[in-house]
C-alpha cells in the first residue's frame, strides 16, 4: 500500500483555503500512485464547530468528486453535521473509487477545567469501527484519541488502538491538530510525549501508525511528528517537522 500524508496548514475560518490545500495533496499523491491521502483532523472544515454548513457539504462534495476522479482513496479530516442533526469531529474514509467506507468521530474529546469545557460540549461520538480498504483492515484515530494527554482530557485513556488491533485493524490513521506555541513545555515535554505514545502503541498492539499534524502556523514547528511509525516502535518514514508537507510513502504488501 502506497500512502501520501499531507501536513497541510489548516484555516479555521476558510474552508475555501483548506479545499484547495487539499486537493493539491491529491493531486501530487495521484502523480505519485498512492491509494490513500491522510489530512490532519479538521482538514476541510477547520478545528472547531461553527462551521457554514452549506459552504461544507459543497466542498466536501467537491472533494469526494476530485479524489474519485483521480483514483486516489481519502482518510479526510472534518467537523461535520451529520443527519440526525448532531455534529461530531470525523475522520472520513474513502476508497480510490469514491466510495464512502463510513468515519470514525473523535472519542476522547477534549475538555479542561472544573466542570470541563471544550470540544467535549459541541461534539457527539459514534461507535468505535473498522473499515476495509483495498482488502486491508483499517482502523481511524483523531488526534487525542492516541494519546490521551492529561492536560486536554478528564476522560479515562480506553486505549483506542488496542480496542482497534482487536478488532483486526492492520493500519491505524491519525489524523491531528494539536494545540502548540513556541515554549519550552510546548516544544519539548508535549512533543516527546506525543512522539513517544506513537511508537509505544505501534509496539504494543501490532499497528502499522500512519499520522499527520496541521501545521499552521507554519513558523511554528508542529505539535506531532508526522510519518509511519511500525510495530518494531520505530519509524518507517517521518516528514519535516515544520509548514506544509506531502510526501507518499510505500509501506509494503500487507
Amino acid at each position: 500500500m502506497r500512502v501520501t500524508l499531507a501536513q497541510l496548514p489548516v484555516q479555521d475560518w476558510d474552508i475555501g483555503a483548506n479545499l484547495i490545500n487539499i486537493k493539491e495533496a491529491v493531486m501530487q499523491a495521484a502523480d505519485e500512485n498512492s491509494d490513500i491521502v491522510l489530512t490532519p483532523e479538521g482538514s476541510l472544515s477547520g478545528y472547531h464547530h461553527l462551521f457554514d454548513f452549506t459552504q461544507l457539504r459543497e466542498a466536501l462534495a467537491e472533494i469526494e468528486a476530485f479524489a474519485a476522479f483521480r483514483r486516489v482513496g481519502l482518510a479526510l479530516g472534518a467537523c461535520m453535521e451529520e443527519a440526525d442533526g448532531l455534529r461530531y469531529n470525523e475522520l472520513r474514509f474513502y476508497s480510490p473509487c469514491g466510495e464512502y467506507l463510513g468515519c470514525h468521530t473523535k472519542a476522547l474529546l477534549c475538555g479542561s477545567g472544573e466542570p470541563p469545557e471544550g470540544e467535549l460540549n459541541h461534539y457527539a461520538v459514534k461507535p468505535l469501527r473498522v473499515f476495509d480498504f483495498m482488502g486491508v483492515t483499517v482502523g481511524g484515530l483523531i488526534c487525542n484519541d492516541l494519546w490521551a494527554s492529561p492536560g486536554c482530557t478528564s476522560m479515562p485513556d480506553p486505549h483506542l488502538t488496542k480496542q482497534i488491533s482487536r478488532m483486526g485493524a492492520k493500519i491505524i490513521f491519525h489524523a491531528v491538530n494539536g494545540g502548540r506555541d513556541e515554549s519550552e513545555l510546548s516544544q519539548g515535554l508535549v512533543r516527546k510525549f506525543h512522539e513517544v505514545h506513537v511508537l509505544m502503541k505501534a509496539q504494543a498492539d501490532g499497528l502499522i501508525i500512519c499520522t499527520a499534524d496541521n501545521a499552521w502556523p507554519e513558523h511554528i514547528v508542529v505539535s506531532s511528528l508526522g510519518g509511519v511509525a511500525l510495530p518494531n516502535a520505530s519509524w518507517l518514514c517521518t516528514l519535516p517537522d515544520q509548514g506544509r508537507q506531502v510526501a507518499t510513502f510505500d509501506i509494503g504488501k500487507l
